[in-house]
């Protein structure tokens, strides 16, 4: 039995979760920026909680709650409840190794999220690209509410539709 451990993530553990970041973005276009500065990717200014899951000594995927900013999701969430700022948090920068999804990683990882955000009173939001159907899949099969769509704007002047959701916990 392959067990999958959800721990808070370390200073330690951001090279092993850089090398799975570039493993993902390989197999899966994910995330469409910043594999070049993987380490800085996973670990920017604005995490409120981080968390890994580590497979056999190895990071096999991640995930973070971040400060929000009044864009994208939070702005759609914020013109439909009128929620302080203070209240949200976004979900993102989850990813989790091919190898790893068999094991139910990308749900735990979620939940150690959610469990944080319930535990700070905070709703969650998160924005995720249209072409992430898998995401998507987990999102909704877990109770995440469609709140509306955004376009993700990155690099160059280059842009990808994306869809907007919501945590509904109270």
């Amino acid at each position: 039995m392959t067990k999958i451990v959800v721990r808070p993530i370390t200073d330690a553990d951001i090279p092993g979760a850089a090398t799975a970041l570039v493993e993902v973005h390989a197999t899966d276009g994910y995330p469409v920026e910043g594999v070049e500065k993987p380490e800085a990717w996973v670990r920017p200014t604005g995490i409120m909680g981080a968390w890994v899951a580590e497979r056999e000594g190895k990071i096999v995927g991640h995930v973070a709650v971040m400060q929000p900013h009044d864009e994208g999701a939070v702005s759609l969430w914020r013109e439909k409840s009128g929620e302080a700022v203070e209240r949200i948090g976004v979900l993102a920068r989850l990813f989790v190794v091919r190898e790893a999804r068999q094991y139910g990683t990308g749900e735990r990882l979620m939940r150690a999220a959610m469990g944080y955000a319930q535990e700070s009173s905070l709703r969650l939001v998160l924005d995720v690209m249209t072409k992430d159907a898998a995401a998507i899949r987990l999102y909704e099969r877990l109770g995440w509410q469609h709140i509306g769509e955004v376009t993700h704007h990155f690099g160059a002047g280059q842009q990808i539709p994306a869809v907007c959701y919501v945590w509904p916990a109270d």
